[in-house]
């Protein structure tokens, strides 16, 4: 079997990977495309190790025993990766990644137009602010919302 084959296909697998990191919103799915990744790498290692054990005499099987090392790694690193993501869900509910940006130092909304911010006066969802959700004025926001505060 010549080489091509199987650096094709890691190839591709290493390219469906980058795909599914980069278009997935699911940090699951994230952590699937970075365990295709992972195989796909570990396809070439052991697909270099056959190629290269052909020309040599004395063969250590070097990529082969890397491959099991990176396959241990990969056991690890889904395991706490899961283990995150599930705490994660609990404390926010949710797993999408765009919606959890906030976590990150430094990109929260922290300062006077904070729109959680419970102690700021001017914060138009708050109650005791002149038009805040519980009076009479209609609110503003998506035509269900609107109709909602009508009805």
């Amino acid at each position: 079997m010549h080489l091509a084959y199987p650096a094709v296909l890691s190839a591709l697998l290493f390219c469906t990977g980058v795909y599914g990191v980069l278009a997935r919103r699911n940090a699951i799915l994230v952590l699937m495309s970075v365990e295709l990744m992972l195989n796909a790498v570990n396809l070439n290692l052991v697909a270099f190790d056959v190629w290269l054990s052909r020309a040599a005499e004395e063969t250590l099987h070097s990529g082969q025993a890397l491959t099991l090392f990176t396959i241990a790694i990969a056991a690890a690193e889904i395991g706490i990766g899961l283990a995150i993501v599930l705490a994660v869900h609990r404390n926010r509910g949710t797993s999408d990644i765009d919606k959890l940006r906030d976590t990150a130092e430094g990109h929260g909304l922290d300062g006077p137009d904070d729109p959680d911010d419970p102690d700021d006066p001017d914060d138009p969802g708050d109650p005791a602010v002149p038009g805040g959700p519980d009076t009479d004025t209609p609110a503003t926001g998506t035509a269900a919302e609107k109709a909602e505060a009508t009805a």
